[in-house]
């Protein structure tokens, strides 16, 4: 047997490689692992295991000791004899860098004591894939600075990536390759300024979500995972590749027909449909193909749409296969779409976008990201609009870190519905109305309830001169 194996081996991984994807290969492998299948039925042994942990991976961090269990194409498209096996030797690692891109490990059968579920529980050892998140009981950092101070800022760096994702939407629809070094940049700009206030940065998102959908939903996806990012007290660098995922998640969606794309969801021929979910795919090796993404990015594009309990797309993964980064991307992703007026049926607001998504918990989504995502919002987000007890309507500027239910707002008609000048009041100061009654929220507004142009005052000079 051992002479057998030794001819295969060399048969497979032998220096001509000319023909390694011949017919010939093909149909002789298939046969060994009919053969191997059909031993498998009489003697159970260890490769047959029924508890697993299926674990992403670069190709880019395999070690010795690794065991491999699924890989990102059909094992019949490479020189593998086995579906499953440990790596041995730095050759073998080199044969699998050659392949693929990225494949997926059985923790339980790996021997390596270095192994993602390992180095990746401390975040401060990755800025990759697999799992980035430590202690959830991290308290996250403070602002380091005021919406007031942060604002000009923030409108820089939101109008830069603006900018940016629209030229990479019109690069991907021709076809053309993603500069991944312009969008870690753009993304590190925001990055800091979340790090100073995420308000203002949020604020920033509200006021330009008038545009084109898929540009104004990459800028916002890539926002709020870094606000989540934020709050869950990840490294700085870490923080900027998951903004590039969001930014780039569906960048897929520019190789579909614009008829597809801009259609309800609930009127799609089930070819259509088959052809829009093919965008996480299309995204995926659009990506690929670019230069200086990072190996997250390229996941998170191929499956930002699977789900906990092995439902989504395009692979059906469950809980153990899909990344940290693509946990993230997915509430964060989820949250926007049900919170935008694209479609009514989707549109949201805060508040019940949030019930929606603790329901979604557990079977398509990470409960402890949902969780950590409200957090970061708070139950009035900055942007939001919000009716007061006594009629008045304004919107979220600012959250109070030690009152959270009173947040600062911009007023924008009083309690007897008319149109009030520029001003900001700090809930947390018991501010009253003319009447003398206490500004207290009642009730957050849908976008399809606002039958008015939300303000595009954010200058600076307004901001610090009407807070009272």
């Amino acid at each position: 047997m051992l002479i057998l194996a030794l001819i295969i081996l060399k048969y497979l991984y032998g220096f001509n490689h000319t023909n390694l994807y011949g017919e010939r290969r093909a149909m002789f492998i298939k046969k060994l692992l009919s053969f191997k299948d059909k031993n498998n039925l009489k003697n159970s042994n260890s490769d047959n295991f029924s508890v697993s942990e299926k674990l992403y991976i670069p190709v880019s961090q395999l070690l010795i000791g690794m065991y491999i269990v699924e890989l990102d194409r059909s094992w019949l498209d490479t020189p593998f004899l086995f579906q499953g096996f440990e790596l041995t030797t730095q050759a073998q690692i080199q044969a699998v860098k050659n392949i693929c891109d990225y494949v997926y490990i059985d923790v339980t059968k790996t021997k390596s004591r270095h192994h993602p579920s390992i180095s990746y529980a401390n975040k401060n050892q990755s800025t990759g894939g697999g799992k980035i998140l430590g202690n959830f009981s991290t308290e996250p950092p403070k602002k380091l600075s005021t919406f007031e101070n942060e604002i000009v800022k923030a409108e820089k760096a939101y109008k830069n990536s603006e900018m940016l994702v629209s030229a990479f939407m019109k690069t991907a629809q021709k076809g053309g390759s993603i500069d991944g070094w312009l969008a870690k940049k753009a993304v590190s700009d925001c990055v800091n300024s979340v790090l100073h206030s995420p308000d203002a940065m949020l604020w920033m998102m509200h006021l330009n979500n008038k545009d084109e959908h898929t540009v104004q939903h990459s800028i916002n996806v890539s926002i709020l995972s870094i606000v989540l990012g934020r709050h869950l007290n990840l490294p700085n660098e870490v923080i900027v590749n998951l903004g590039v995922c969001g930014m780039l998640h569906d960048i897929g969606n520019m190789l579909i027909p614009s008829e597809i794309l801009n259609k309800n969801e609930d009127q799609l021929t089930e070819s259509q449909r088959r052809t829009l979910n093919s965008h996480s795919t299309l995204g995926y090796e659009l990506l690929k193909s670019s230069e200086n993404i990072h190996s997250s990015v390229l996941e998170v594009a191929l499956v930002h749409h699977e789900h906990l309990d092995g439902t989504g797309q395009p692979r059906q993964l469950k809980q153990s296969a899909i990344s940290d980064f693509a946990k993230i991307i997915s509430v964060v992703d989820t949250y926007d779409s049900l919170t935008k007026n694209r479609f009514e049926h989707k549109n949201k607001n805060h508040l019940e976008a949030t019930q929606i998504m603790t329901n979604m918990t557990g079977t398509i989504l990470d409960r402890h990201l949902v969780t950590k995502f409200i957090e970061s919002l708070g139950i009035y987000p900055p942007g939001c609009v919000v009716v007061m007890t006594n009629g008045a309507i304004g919107m979220v500027v600012e959250v109070n870190e030690k009152v959270k239910l009173r947040p600062k707002v911009m007023i924008i008609f009083d309690e007897d519905n008319n149109p009030v000048p520029e001003r900001i009041i700090d809930l947390a100061n018991m501010v009253t109305d003319k009447k003398g009654n206490i500004y207290t929220i009642k009730n957050v507004l849908r976008e399809a309830e606002c039958n008015f142009e939300t303000p595009v005052f954010v200058r600076d000079d307004v901001l610090k001169r009407f807070v009272i």
